[in-house]
This record gives C-alpha cells, structure tokens and sequence, in this order.
C-alpha cells in the first residue's frame, strides 16, 4: 500500500519499456544518433495533449526532483528575496530550495498549515496573507508527500499572476492521479512523475515552462543541444547519452489507462482511501486531517495514528502482516499514508486495519 513512494508499472507497459531498450542496444547509433529526437517529439506529443500543453513547453527529466532542482537554479535570485511554500513539502524540495538560497542570499519561507485544513479558501487566505514585498516566488506541492492533501494551487496561481509572482509547482504524485490542465491552471513552471501514479516506467518525468520563462531556464547538463539560440526543448532534450526508453513509454502508459477506464479506477480507489481514513478515525479517537472529500484527497491519503516508535511500526507491519506502508510526520504528529491503486482490494484495506488495530489499540 505504498504506490506513492515508486509507482509500479503495468506489464503491457514495461514490455514496450523493454523493447524500446532492445532497439537501442541493437542500432545504438542508428537510435539516438538519427532516431531520437523524432521519437521524443512524439512521445511529448502525446504527454501534452495529456496535460493540455504545448508539446514544445515540455521536456523530459528523469524525475520531479530533477525538474524542480532545474527550475530553482535557474531563476535569478537576489539576495533578500523570498521563496514563500509551506511546512507540508517533499524533504528533498526543501534541501534543494535551502541550497539554492544559500548560494544567492535568498530566504525560504515555510508557511505552517495547520491541520486539519477545513476549506479551500481559508487555505488560500491563510497562506496569501505570508506574501511579502519580498516574495518572488511561490513554491507549492499540488499533492502532498508527507499529508497526501491536494492543495488548491489553481487560485494560488491566479492570484500570483496578477501579483506578478513566479509559481513553481511540485506536482510529483499528481499525474494519473488528478486531472492536470496545464494551461488552465496558469502555473509557471510544473514539474510531475509520470512513473508514480501515471504508472510509466521509472525514470519517466517532464517538466513544464511557460513559454515567456525559458530563456532563463539552464539545463542542469550542458551538451551538445546547448547554443545560445537554441530553443528550449533543444537545449535541454539532448544531455549526453542515456537511455530514453522509460520517455518513449509514457504514451503507452496513457494509453493503458485510457483502454482501462482508469477514471472508474480512480474513483473506486479513493472509495477504499476514504473508507481506511474513517476507520482509523473511528478506531483511534483521532480527527482526520482534512474533509472528507476529494477536493482534499484522492487515490493517496494519510491519517493520524496514536504516539509510537515509527521505525519499529513500519518494521512489524511488513514483517508480521506483509503490509507496505510509509509512516510519515507532520509537527510531531505521527501518519499512515496508504495509498491505494488498481491492484489493491477491499482485503489490503481490511488487513492494514486489523494490523493497526493489533499493534497499535
């Protein structure tokens, strides 16, 4: 019950994985030397009709991280300047962003959220009011690691826009696991896995630019796509040799979940997730984290649990009840994240429960 740490990838899906590789260690310089760009062009093709984007403001990264480390070392920060975000973001985020402040004197500024949240517009207001006349950027993930809430980052975009504020989002677990309308949603730059809950292989990720930012965008790898001229995608599609497989995959992974009726799926998924939350709930005594509803949540959810020793928890519920699932913590509050994805019966549910209640009541 932990899809949300690494995804896992469909068969149909890794055996197109497989043969893409196979084709390039066969003609490997028939492949990338006169093959690739045009492959990749079409898989971009395809990833952006999937996000509603121009094929030509997206590149493929190997991961979020990657992509948001991209976006961070690019941007021209001051010193004194803020990068507002919260207390609910990916570790690895937030050792990138104090890296990068470190380097150029900016601050990064961590809103708190408390928990529970209780409606989208008191989140928006409660987070707007720590803009500052220093703030030029906004960093935000739209789902949670740590809470698996889905923040309201659309109005936090417009609002940026108008404000003349750069918006970065982290959008690691959210393709195939929400709709993404990337030009709807106004964001400058996003970044999302499509290994996780897209179900690609890994490796597979992108990174968005709106058009009128990617001259400022430098690749983290200056090879041979590097001119001064050179258009974005140029610049940064070609970074030494690689394997390219896991991108050229990705339209297969849309196209699996697309024959699957995987909107079907995703609904019966956060069914289970919402039912797991309310058990707990009810079992521990403990509020849930947010509303119970999937403007706050979906296929991923976390729910507090009593005071423990979360290593030793995680340890005895693989061992003894072969569940796999992250404990996470937010301001000394202990959670389950389970996630829940087509694979996962009403049975897992069951036995996360019965586990937790031995081991924790």
């Amino acid at each position: 019950m932990n899809h949300g740490s690494f995804g896992a990838c469909p068969r149909p899906v890794f055996e197109v994985y497989q043969r893409w590789q196979r084709e390039l260690e066969r003609q490997p310089v028939e492949f990338l030397g006169r093959r690739a760009d045009e492959l990749l062009n079409a898989a971009r093709a395809s990833l952006g009709q999937y996000l509603n984007a121009k094929p030509d403001d997206l590149i493929f990264v190997p991961n979020a991280t990657s992509g948001i480390n991209t976006v961070a070392r690019s941007l021209p920060l001051q010193p004194g300047d803020e990068i507002l975000t919260t207390d609910h973001e990916y570790g690895a985020m937030d050792h990138t962003w104090q890296f990068v402040c470190r380097k150029r004197g900016a601050c990064y500024v961590r809103h708190p959220v408390p928990l529970p949240v209780t409606s989208a517009e008191a989140f928006v207001e409660s987070f707007w009011a720590a803009v500052t006349p220093r703030t030029r950027v906004i960093f935000l993930s739209h789902i949670t690691s740590p809470t698996a809430l889905i923040f309201p980052i659309a109005e936090i975009c417009r609002r940026a826009r108008q404000a003349g504020l750069l918006t970065v989002i982290d959008g690691a677990h959210a393709p195939g696991q929400v709709p993404i309308d990337l030009t709807a949603l106004g964001v400058d730059f996003y970044s999302g896995n499509c290994h996780k809950w897209l179900c690609a292989p890994k490796g597979s990720a992108f990174l968005y630019v709106r058009a009128e930012h990617q001259p400022m965008i430098e690749p983290l790898v200056i090879s041979w796509g590097w001119l001064d001229d050179a258009p974005f995608v140029q610049r940064n599609q070609w970074q030494g040799t690689r394997d390219i497989a896991a991108f050229l995959s990705v339209p297969d992974a849309i196209e699996f979940q697309r024959v699957h009726q995987w909107d079907d799926v995703r609904r019966e998924c956060h069914a289970l997730a919402s039912q797991v939350r309310q058990r707990a709930a009810d079992l521990f005594q403990l509020t849930p984290i947010s509303p119970d509803s999937p403007e706050w949540f979906g296929q991923m959810v976390s729910f507090p649990i009593p005071a423990c020793e979360p290593e030793a928890l995680k340890r005895r519920l693989y061992d003894e009840y072969r569940v796999e699932v992250p404990i996470t913590s937010h301001n000394g509050q202990h959670l389950i994240r389970a996630s829940f994805q087509g694979y996962n019966t009403q049975d897992d549910a069951d036995r996360l429960m019965a586990a937790l209640k031995a081991l924790l009541q």
